[in-house]
This record gives C-alpha cells, structure tokens and sequence, in this order.
C-alpha cells in the first residue's frame, strides 16, 4: 500500500490518520504536539521527526492545519520540492477560498497534483471513517485523491476547480451556523409560550421547520437523538471552530460583494458566545446564551 505523510494530528487530523493506518497504509504522521504524536503511534502511524520527514519518499500527502497560514508555510517550507512530484497533495484543512487557490497554484507549478478537500462530519466522523469530503481541484488531482479519501470517509464529492471545496465547505457551514442559532431561538421562544420542548420536536419534526440543527443535532438534552447537549455541549463541533467558518465565510461574501444578513448576525453571535466563555463547547450551546438574552429583556 502506498506510504502517506500526514501532518497535522488534532482532534480531526489524528482519527483521519488512523483510517488510513487501518486502511492498510504507512503513515508517517508529524505534529507540533507531543501528546498528538503520542496518541499516532497508538493508532499505528510512524512518528515523523518533522514535517520534511513526514512527507520525504510519501506517495500522499495529507495535511489538517488550523489556519490559511500554517497550510501555506508548511507547503512552500516542507512539502513543495520534498515530497516526489509524483505524490497527490490533499489539503483538508478548513481555510480561505483564496489561500487554498494560491498554494494549489504554487503546487501545480512545481508539477504536482494536488486537491483541497476540507471536512464535514465532526470528531465522530473523523474517528469512524465517515466524512463527507468537499475536494477542488482539477480532474487528475480528484481522481488520485479520491482512493485515500475514501478511506476516512463515506461520501466524496467533486465540488470543481482548485478552492471549491473550500467554497462548497464554508458555505455549508455558514447555512449550519446560522440554522442552529435559528434552531435554538426557536426551541427557547417555545418553551416560553408553554410548549414541551418534546412535543414541539415532534411537531416540528415532521413540519416544514424541520431542519439538520434540530432533528439531528437538537440543541436541548433528553431532546431527539443523542448529541452534545446531552454532555453538557462537550466534544462535537467547537464554538470556536464554527465562529472561525463564519468569519471566512463573511471574507469570501465581501470579495465577491454578496449580501449575507443572516450569516453575519451568526457571526456577530457567536463572536459574543465566544467572548462569554463558550468558545470551548458545541456550537450548539448557543442556546444558553440565546435563552440568557431572551430572559433579560
């Protein structure tokens, strides 16, 4: 099986790079963490002394970094003109549309393929093997990814040329963010005109309200299917990381002058959850604070 260097180790990064291990793979796996390469080898990946290393002799290459910054370093210091020019580059970090077209440009320039291919599917997903890949990139680039996605993932999809992927990714995450803060407004007025929050789920359920935020990932405990509300809003999709999707999603609105009132409403609360303290918890603890709001008028 072919050898994959993986960089980047966190809470996504190192359930994705376990798929790939149980795939059959060697993977050469580096972080900046010393706990994150700990729990690779665990999982079966060969610790990398650096990013270099990593990706030396790889026929894969895949990257999970926080920011555009630190995918654009890590390609122009580390992987561009180490990596063979035969390996596929896949990018599947969540960043701007415009950085994710200038390093595969930069890539493609030094005869590489390469794919942008950020995630849907949160830490459950990453660790199952059940993403769903938004990838950009053209035809070639695609078609050598999609084996290696396939494998931490169950649904792949071309979304178009090099940045799609991260275009198709913030702007579904800016319909989630938006939706679940709709979600929890809605289940708070609800509760506050007498309605039982299961009653109104049931309702609701089968309704033309019906949406992923509320049937799925319900925002109240003891409501619908389990999720992080019943853990006290631990684990599950970040505050924070949601907030850094919407600021995105707000930049790429601004360059191509689209009107978008109600992602940056989302945006504006979830900067303020954030600053309250919840930048740690599920997106979906909005809901305290959307209820604390609503109680103080």
């Amino acid at each position: 099986m072919p050898r994959v260097g993986f960089i980047g180790l966190g809470n996504m990064g190192s359930g994705m790079a376990a798929n790939l291990v149980k795939a059959g793979h060697e993977v050469r796996a580096f972080d900046l963490s010393e706990d994150a390469l700990v729990r690779a080898e665990q999982n079966g990946c060969t610790r990398a002394a650096s990013a270099v290393e990593a990706v030396e002799d790889a026929e894969a290459v895949v990257t999970m970094l926080p920011a555009g910054k630190h995918v654009r370093e890590v390609y122009e210091t580390s992987i561009l003109g180490t990596a063979p020019s035969s390996a596929i580059l896949m990018d599947c970090s969540t960043i701007d549309v415009a950085t994710a077209r200038e390093v595969i440009g930069k890539a493609e320039a030094a005869d590489y393929r390469m794919a942008d291919a950020p995630v849907s599917g949160g830490i459950a997903a990453a660790e199952a093997g059940t993403l769903t890949f938004m990838v950009g990139g053209n035809d070639k680039a695609f078609a050598a990814a999609r084996p290696f996605l396939e494998q931490m993932g169950k649904t792949v999809i071309h979304a178009g040329g090099p940045g799609a992927g991260q275009a198709a990714k913030i702007c579904n995450n800016m319909l989630l963010g938006a939706s679940m803060a709709e979600t929890c407004e809605t289940f708070v007025l609800a509760q506050k005109l007498g309605l039982d929050p299961q009653t109104f789920f049931d309702i609701a359920a089968k309704a033309s309200g019906q949406c992923w935020s509320m049937t799925t990932y319900c925002p109240l405990p003891g409501v619908g299917p389990v999720t992080p509300a019943d853990r006290d809003y631990e684990g599950g999709f970040a505050a924070a990381l949601m907030l850094k999707d919407l600021k995105l999603a707000m930049e790429a609105a601004e360059s191509v002058n689209a009107y978008t009132p109600m992602g940056a409403e989302a945006e504006t609360l979830y900067a303020r959850f954030a600053e309250r303290g919840g930048a740690g918890k599920d997106f979906s603890a909005i809901i305290k604070m959307i209820d604390d709001s609503w109680t103080a008028r």
